[in-house]
């Protein structure tokens, strides 16, 4: 008589790698937010100097690309840095199991057993993995990585630099579509909207209470901005 097979459960996120498109989808959405905030503080400081569109537009272009490059240069860098890592234990782990089989046997049952397993199920559990798959028993157990899931640091790059792009073109179309008188009060009502719905998504993937993230980053955007355009029309008074 064969064992009935598990049920599925619609509401739990049994898929593999679940956790890592949940993190990417994270990262995209704070460097969507990094684009947007960054951006309309540099174009409505800009605003608030003059009412000309090319230095506008010029700094707004300058600020997104600039941006942009800059978190791709920095998440190249650093999921490289994690990549060499990984693939550094990883190349440890298969050394030790082929020079010290047994110590990594009983390293993988005492990890069972810390888990709360007793001695001989901890024991058994770990022979039954080595015999089906030694190395990604002892990787996941022990190193908590998929040697088929790294990261890609191109991937990374590209990522971070589309989402910071997306983000950052909103205010810089915001405030060059509307009239001169209008282009600061649209330009912060797009920029509050989009920071608002940025923090909603970001604490429904954390699981957080969404009106508090909201909140955030609506009153800090809110600041910022306050603050850009301030200097700027400050700056501008003097100079004009």
């Amino acid at each position: 008589m064969t064992a009935p097979e598990p049920a599925a459960h619609g509401r739990e996120p049994h898929a593999a790698g679940l956790g890592s498109r949940l993190n990417w989808l994270r990262a995209g959405v704070l460097g969507a937010n990094d684009g947007i905030v960054s951006v309309a503080g540099l174009v409505v400081g800009v605003a608030g100097a003059t009412v000309e569109r090319i230095p506008v537009l010029t700094a707004g272009v300058a600020g997104l690309v600039a941006g942009a490059v800059s978190m791709a240069l920095g998440e190249y860098v650093s999921v490289s840095s994690q990549r060499d890592t990984e693939l550094a234990q990883l190349a440890t782990e298969r050394r030790e199991l082929a020079e010290t089989p047994e110590d990594e046997l009983a390293e993988l049952a005492a990890i069972y057993r810390a888990k709360g397993l007793s001695t001989a199920t901890a024991h058994t559990v770990a022979m039954e993995l080595t015999a089906h798959n030694a190395f990604a028993a002892h990787v996941e157990a022990e190193l908590k990585i998929d040697p088929d899931e790294l990261t890609s640091p191109l991937q990374a790059a590209g990522a971070s630099a589309l989402a910071f792009t997306l983000g950052a073109l909103l205010p810089l179309i915001a405030i060059l579509l509307p009239p001169t008188g209008w282009r600061v009060p649209v330009t912060v009502a797009v920029v509050l909207v989009a920071l608002a719905l940025a923090g909603a998504v970001s604490a429904r993937i954390g699981g957080s209470a969404v009106h508090r993230a909201v909140l955030r980053v609506v009153v800090g955007g809110a600041l910022g901005l306050a603050v850009t355009y301030g200097i700027g029309h400050l700056i501008g008074g003097a100079v004009g």
